[in-house]
């Protein structure tokens, strides 16, 4: 497959996580949002495990461990939050760094040397989710900020690690999704229950949102996600992140009613912009130090993924 399939493939992730909030706010039961991440990651992963029927081996149990917390069982709860506390859109500004905090791991991780232009398009991208979702009112919180950051590094590592480690011989994108779903879930199992105590009860409308959530916001946008880092750089996936909060306000304008401004416009139009310049970066050239690449095969609420 060419280069653009599959950069429009892994963005189809960000897109449908940015239609997240639309579903939670309209179908799912409020405020249990601990609850929703166990429902969208453990079922998919343990379907997705019982169709692949492969376990991890080796050292990979603990990498899946690694990789299943950082992608899932601390993203997930991080990020909602984050989107509780913090008014208006900064946890999706915060959010929209990821392709900063990408290229400052990929020097650690991947010794890659991020260029200028990574860095500017890197802005450009944050500059332009924060004219979409920014709202001046409601009070600073520090713990939301922490939580809001604590979630974009979460993920930035978790991607760059994904892309550090490839994937086991043999083992394809699916099976890696699957370890990470299930090990990401069962981790969120208990702070759920400790947090927001027994499940509520569903209706058909509830039952509907979370068959979504799982099926395709979840099992398949995280199967491509990950298939995505195996064929393309971290910084290239990771520049399609803004996609989520777009598809978010898209969404709320289209379905829910929500205003567009000209300024929240200009703003997409820039993320967008900034987001095709991510998938035109040239490949960086590791340095003197660069660890071998692995084997090839492998907030608002509206930034929830």
């Amino acid at each position: 497959m060419n280069r653009a399939a599959t950069i429009a493939l892994t963005a189809l992730a960000p897109v449908s996580w940015g239609s997240t909030y639309a579903v939670t706010t309209e179908f799912l039961p409020p405020d249990r949002p601990l609850f929703t991440g166990v429902v969208r990651a453990l079922p998919a992963g343990l379907v997705l495990l019982a169709a692949v029927r492969l376990l991890p081996t080796g050292a990979w149990w603990w990498k899946s461990v690694v990789l299943g917390a950082l992608n899932i069982g601390a993203f997930f709860p991080l990020l909602f939050l984050s989107a509780y506390r913090l008014p208006g859109g900064m946890a999706a500004v915060v959010g929209s760094l990821g392709p900063l905090f990408v290229a400052g791991l990929a020097v650690l991780l991947l010794s890659e040397r991020p260029s200028a232009r990574t860095l500017l398009t890197g802005i450009a991208a944050a500059l332009g989710v924060s004219l979409v979702v920014l709202k001046a009112t409601g009070a600073f919180d520090a713990l939301g900020v922490a939580a809001a950051v604590g979630s974009s590094l979460s993920m930035a590592t978790g991607t760059v690690l994904t892309k550090r480690w490839g994937r086991p011989a043999g083992v394809g994108p699916l099976a890696l999704t699957a370890w990470q779903l299930t090990t990401g879930g069962l981790l969120m199992v208990p702070l759920a229950l400790v947090v927001e105590g027994a499940p509520p009860a569903l209706d058909a409308p509830a039952v509907g949102g979370f068959l979504y959530l799982a099926v395709a916001n979840t099992a398949l946008a995280y199967w491509l996600w990950f298939r995505g880092i195996g064929l393309l750089s971290a910084t290239q996936v990771t520049f399609l992140g803004p996609l989520s909060p777009l598809t978010a306000a898209i969404i709320g304008w289209a379905a829910l009613g929500e205003a567009l401004t000209p300024l929240q416009v200009a703003g997409m139009a820039l993320a967008l912009t900034a987001t095709l310049a991510g998938q035109l970066l040239p490949a960086r050239r590791p340095g003197p130090a660069a660890v071998p690449p692995p084997a090839p095969a492998r907030s608002s609420r509206r930034a929830s993924r």
